[in-house]
């Protein structure tokens, strides 16, 4: 029997604003999301490498896909993230570029 794969609700693209997508990647744990799933791909939820509780994770989380910036799926028990970059791009082009190499730059200052 083929396991189930349900995606867990996010706003449609016309729905994202920009305010929300800022707020979201103003906070260091969810940027530390983003920049792992801009680098490796899609990645299951549990392997996201942060130092915060579990449900502190899920709690961010929540908030990138609420904001549009990801896309969580669920197959089975497990769930994983992904990056909207298409619609993210189509609606704010160059945004997501440009904050993430800002994070590189003060990344490497540190």
């Amino acid at each position: 029997m083929p396991t189930e794969v349900q995606n867990l609700d996010e706003p449609e693209p016309a729905a994202i604003e920009l305010a929300a997508v800022l707020h979201a990647l103003s906070d260091p744990t969810r940027l530390a999301v983003v920049r792992q799933i801009e680098a490796d791909g899609e990645r299951l939820c549990g392997a996201l490498l942060v130092d915060v509780a579990k449900s502190t994770l899920s709690q961010h989380l929540r908030v990138l896909r609420e904001a549009g910036i990801t896309r969580t799926r669920a197959c089975g028990n497990q769930r994983w993230v992904s990056l909207r970059r298409d619609d993210l791009d189509a609606l704010f082009p160059g945004l997501l570029d440009v904050v993430l190499r800002a994070a590189d730059r003060a990344g490497a200052a540190r």
